[in-house]
């Protein structure tokens, strides 16, 4: 049998290709640490409810930008105290509490006249918008505390007012306005989210476009969780016992409010924690607004 020369292994020894081991996994990212005092905003008063329920207090933020009719009438007929004493009468579990009818039927309207839908929005480079995500010409992000989906930014240099259409999200917490089969037909009525209901997670349950987004709850989702289930809900039903704008509450009650600012750099840190983590599961409704009433 023959032997190879050592002259000859040494040479196969040579050339024999490098063993290259495997990359390692990188660290799974860590959470942010806690947010600073710079990382904090406080909202304008006059654009924030808070709703007492027997079930405990909501406390709500309106979103004038992207529905200024809708965040102007719902202050309206708060001030007006339309909605005290309301019944929440048609509650879905795992979807919706709704309420703001004069005659807690789902029948009943205010005195006003109805208002022209607002489900989409102008967004130009000039409205206040921290975008999250982007996935070919749309783009997730938020308006204040609202989550919206957007047509991608640059796709402005190619209309006539160099604005894209934006939409709320219907994430949890979300307040939408109520109405008929007409698009211009909300009044009074209004539903809060108890869950995700957004073409970026559900799209074949999306509220998207097709009801007009107005606001988003800051404190109080357990409450909202909490209400009485039932279409209609059976009596007793739960109720908001006083809705008021909180510009209108006097100084020495008033609560103050702060929630996350979405441009600060602890809102980016926790978004980039949540990318890295959730990967092609992240989406807007991943991100909750941490808010806090002192």
């Amino acid at each position: 049998m023959k032997t190879l020369r050592p002259a000859v292994l040494a040479l196969l020894i040579l050339v024999a290709p490098p063993v290259v081991a495997a990359p390692r996994p990188p660290p799974p990212p860590a959470a942010p640490p806690p947010p600073t005092e710079a990382d904090w905003r406080t909202p304008d008063p006059q654009n924030v409810l808070v709703i007492d329920t027997n079930r405990g207090r909501i406390i709500v933020e309106l979103s004038p930008i992207a529905t200024p009719n809708h965040a102007a009438r719902v202050r309206e007929l708060t001030r007006a105290g339309l909605y005290n004493g309301r019944a929440f009468f048609r509650v879905l579990d795992n979807f919706m509490d709704q309420t703001g009818d004069p005659i807690d039927s789902g029948a009943g309207t205010s005195s006003l006249p109805n208002l022209k839908g607002e489900m989409t929005f102008r967004r130009g480079t000039d409205t206040p918008f921290t975008s999250v995500d982007r996935t070919g010409g749309i783009e997730q992000g938020f308006v204040g505390s609202l989550p919206v989906i957007s047509q991608a930014t640059d796709l402005g240099l190619l209309t006539a007012d160099h604005k894209v259409d934006a939409w709320g999200a219907y994430c949890a917490g979300v307040l939408g306005m109520a109405r008929g089969e007409d698009v211009d037909s909300a009044n009074s009525q209004f539903f809060l989210m108890r869950t995700n209901a957004s073409a970026v997670d559900h799209a074949n349950h999306a509220l998207d476009k097709r009801y007009t987004a107005f606001g988003r709850t800051l404190v109080g989702q357990d409450v909202i969780d909490s209400i009485k289930t039932g279409q209609p809900v059976p009596q007793p039903q739960d109720r908001m016992m006083t809705v008021r704008v909180l510009a209108d509450i006097p100084q020495a009650e008033r609560p103050n409010v702060r929630v996350i600012d979405t441009n600060g750099a602890w809102f980016k840190a926790q978004v980039a924690y949540l990318r890295a983590t959730l990967g092609p599961d992240f989406t807007a409704c991943s991100v909750s607004l941490p808010a806090e009433v002192r």
